[in-house]
C-alpha cells in the first residue's frame, strides 16, 4: 500500500473562497484524510512539504479532441470525423486516441488531469465519447467513464461536409431529420429486442439505446441559439433527460430558456478566432452572463482549437471579463466533473475522491503562477524543474 502525505497545503474553499491550511493524506489513488495536522507513519510513505503553496483539484476539460487530432502530425493525425457516412453512432473516440500525442504531456504540465475526448462535428450523429485521465500509455487503463455520451452535431459543420455534394444533410432540417430518424429506428429496435423479435443485431442502433434509456448523455454540438433550441426540442421528443450543449456560443440570446430547461453547457473554445460564421458572436464575457443566469457551465478548450494548456488562461480571461474567481475555478474543476457525471471521483479535494491534485506557485488565477507539481491517481507525475525548490519531497 502506497501513501503520500502532503503537508502545509493552502486550499481554497469553493463555496466561500476562504483559504485554509491543511494536510492531505493519499492512500494508493484516493484521498484518505484531510486535516489541520496529520501525523502519519507507514512503509512506502512519501512526504511532500508544500510550504503553503496553493493546492487545487486537477483541472477537468469536458470537451476535447486530444489524441484523435494529434499535434505536429498533420493529416495522418486527423481521426476525429468518420465522414464515410453522416450517421455513425457506433464509432468510438476511444479507438482512435493515441496517448503518445504530445498534448498529453502539455496537459500534465499545465495541471489538467482529466479530459473528455469526443469525435468531431462533421456528422449529424458522430459517435461515442469518453472520459480519461491524461497520464499513462494504455488508454484502457486511463479510463474514467466509457462511453460517456453520444455526440450529435447541429449547424454548419454537417451541412458543409455533406450538403456541398448534394448529400443529406443539405439543410438544418436535414440534420435534425437524420438525428430523429436514428432515434426512431433505435426505439423500434429496442422494442423488438425487448420482445424477442430481433433477427440480427445492429451495431449502430445498439449504440443509441443507452441514450434513450437515460444511461448515457446526449452531447449536442451547437453554436447558434436556434440550433441549441432544436437540440432541446429533439431531446424532449424522445424523452432524453441527459442533454449537454457543446460550445453554446450564442447562449446569451436564450439564457433564460436554457436555465428553465436546466441544460448545462460545455462552453468553448472561448479564446479563439472567429474562423467560421457560427463563431461570429464569440464573447469573452459569456461565462459570467451564463453563470449569473443560473446555468451550469464548464469551460473547455475544445483542444486543439484552444490547446489544452490554455484551460487555466481561458478561466483567467473569463474572470477579467466579470466572472467571479471562485466560479471560474469551479468551471474548470467541480462543474466539469458534475457535467461529466463523475463528481463521485473528480473535481474536488474531498476524502474518498481520486487523488488528482495540482500545486501552484501562486494564486491559480494569476497568469504569472506556474504549476509546480501535478499528482494523478496519487502518483507525482510532474515537478517543474524551475520551481522544484517550492516543495520538499522525502521518503519512498
Amino acid at each position: 500500500m502506497q501513501h503520500v502525505l502532503l503537508k502545509n497545503c493552502l486550499l481554497i474553499d469553493m463555496s466561500s473562497g476562504k483559504e485554509n491550511k491543511k494536510d492531505i493524506l493519499i492512500e494508493n489513488d484516493k484521498i484518505k484524510q484531510i486535516s489541520d495536522n496529520i501525523d502519519f507513519e507507514a512503509e512506502n510513505l512519501k512526504i511532500v512539504d508544500v510550504n503553503e503553496n496553493y493546492v487545487l483539484p486537477g483541472m477537468v476539460d469536458i470537451h476535447t479532441h486530444m489524441g484523435i487530432i494529434e499535434e505536429a502530425v498533420g493529416k495522418l493525425g486527423l481521426d476525429n470525423n468518420e465522414t464515410s457516412d453522416p450517421v455513425t453512432p457506433h464509432v468510438r473516440a476511444l479507438d482512435a486516441v493515441n496517448p503518445s500525442d504530445v498534448a498529453f504531456l502539455d496537459a500534465i504540465k499545465s495541471g489538467v488531469t482529466t479530459i473528455m475526448c469526443t469525435p468531431g462535428s462533421n456528422n449529424p450523429v458522430a459517435g461515442q465519447n469518453f472520459v480519461m485521465k491524461v497520464y499513462g500509455h494504455i488508454i484502457d487503463k486511463m479510463l474514467v467513464k466509457n462511453p460517456l455520451g453520444l455526440k450529435v452535431a447541429f449547424g454548419e459543420d454537417p451541412i458543409s461536409t455533406y450538403g456541398t455534394s448534394d448529400k443529406c444533410p443539405v439543410t438544418r432540417m436535414g440534420v435534425a431529420a437524420l438525428i430523429r430518424e436514428t432515434f426512431m429506428r433505435a426505439q423500434d429496435y429496442m422494442y423488438n429486442k425487448e420482445n424477442g423479435k430481433l433477427k440480427e443485431r445492429d451495431m449502430k442502433l445498439e449504440a443509441v439505446i443507452p441514450v434513450l434509456k437515460g444511461d448515457m448523455y446526449l452531447r449536442a454540438h451547437a453554436h447558434r441559439a436556434d440550433d441549441m433550441v432544436t437540440a432541446i426540442r429533439v431531446a424532449e421528443e424522445f424523452n432524453i433527460k441527459k442533454l449537454v450543449i457543446e460550445h453554446g456560443t450564442e447562449a446569451e440570446a436564450i439564457k433564460e430558456y436554457l436555465a428553465e430547461k436546466k441544460v448545462p453547457i460545455a462552453l468553448g473554445p472561448v479564446w479563439t478566432p472567429r474562423i467560421k460564421i457560427e463563431l461570429k458572436g464569440r464573447d469573452y464575457s459569456l461565462a459570467a452572463k451564463l453563470v449569473e443566469a443560473g446555468i451550469k457551465i464548464g469551460i473547455t478548450t475544445d483542444h486543439p482549437y484552444n490547446t489544452i494548456d490554455q484551460l487555466r488562461p481561458v478561466a483567467i480571461l473569463t474572470v477579467s471579463e466579470g466572472l467571479n474567481a471562485v466560479e471560474a475555478l469551479k468551471c474548470i474543476t467541480s462543474n466539469g466533473a458534475e457535467i461529466l457525471g463523475c463528481e463521485d471521483r473528480l473535481g474536488k479535494i474531498e476524502e474518498g475522491l481520486d487523488a488528482d491534485l495540482v500545486i501552484y506557485s501562486g494564486y491559480p488565477l494569476d497568469m504569472m503562477s506556474k504549476v509546480v507539481s501535478t499528482i494523478i491517481n496519487g502518483d507525482i507525475v510532474y515537478v517543474h524543474d524551475r520551481f522544484k525548490d517550492r516543495i520538499s519531497i522525502k521518503g519512498a
